[in-house]
């Protein structure tokens, strides 16, 4: 238990955290500032073997950091958080494990949504992006429950990408445009006696134009927020790892050495420096594009 006046001298601590904080965001704020990161939250197991833990208390101080790590961007000022939680690949872990990290997740989730949560003290929308089908019943429901729950909130997003891998995410935003391309010449059919398509085309009409990249943008998973500005990948790895392929043409790679466990301010301070360092360059990359 802790006493009446470890209590005073703990939100006193964090008040002084909290004036610290506004003061460096007020000068960072003098500069260009994200409006979308995103996380590749990696090094929860090697932390809790760093810290001789179990394996789940590992993902269970990553979800610590994670709420921190939102707690910051808000105050921040960045509009859109997005994090990498679970690829399809991890399915391949041992049964046991998958299991236990599908628990963890939907009594995450639910944690989440509390009323007295981050997520909604701040008023942010949550977002579940990627293959929801395949996670088990309950977390999915989870999820869904979430998303419907935090709807109404406008202040912030947060996508979290679950079941998700880039290249899932391309095949299903083509799979979709080619249905609405199909419907649309199928409608044009049913207006017509010929049978042949491409006798539908007019002259400035090309085959392999019919779907456009626009049109699989729309279909993304992501299509919800606009591209990232940084990605940060802890444990000092550089690999995107199947993660948002499609939309970092463009955005900054920042690689701390931390585990994501052991994220903390300053490094979300270093990224936003990094990404301010070369906001002039970025912006002429967009142009010549």
């Amino acid at each position: 238990m802790v006493s009446e006046s470890g209590k005073q001298t703990n939100q006193l601590l964090e008040n002084a955290c909290c004036f610290l904080r506004k003061c460096i965001f007020s000068v960072l704020s003098v500069g260009p500032i994200p409006s979308h990161i995103a996380f590749i939250m990696d090094g929860n197991r090697r932390y809790a073997k760093k810290q001789t833990l179990e394996e789940g208390d590992g993902h269970r101080a990553g979800f610590s950091a994670l709420m921190n790590m939102l707690k910051y961007c808000y105050e921040l000022g960045v509009n859109y958080i997005t994090v990498y939680a679970f690829s399809i690949e991890n399915f391949k872990r041992r049964p046991e494990e998958v299991g236990s990290l599908m628990h963890l997740m939907q009594e995450k989730i639910e944690e989440m949504i509390k009323e007295q949560s981050i997520v909604n003290h701040y008023g942010i929308r949550v977002y579940f992006q990627g293959n929801l089908k395949l996670l088990s019943d309950p977390v999915r429901s989870a999820a869904e429950r979430a998303m419907a729950v935090t709807a109404g909130n406008s202040n912030a997003t947060l996508s979290i990408c679950v079941a998700y891998t880039s290249t899932d995410e391309i095949v299903h935003a083509v799979e979709q445009s080619c249905e609405e391309k199909w419907k649309e010449i199928s409608e044009k059919n049913r207006n017509s006696a010929r049978n042949d398509i491409t006798e539908h085309l007019n002259g400035n009409d090309k085959i392999e134009n019919l779907i456009g990249s626009r049109d699989i943008d729309r279909h993304m998973y992501m299509a919800v927020v606009p591209d990232p500005d940084i990605i940060i990948r802890t444990s000092g790895e550089t690999r995107l790892s199947n993660f948002l392929l499609w939309q970092s043409a463009k955005c900054l790679l920042y690689s701390p050495t931390a585990l994501w466990p052991e994220i903390g301010f300053r490094h979300l301070v270093w990224a936003v420096l990094d990404f301010q360092r070369n906001y002039s360059y970025l912006k002429g990359k967009e142009k010549e594009t």
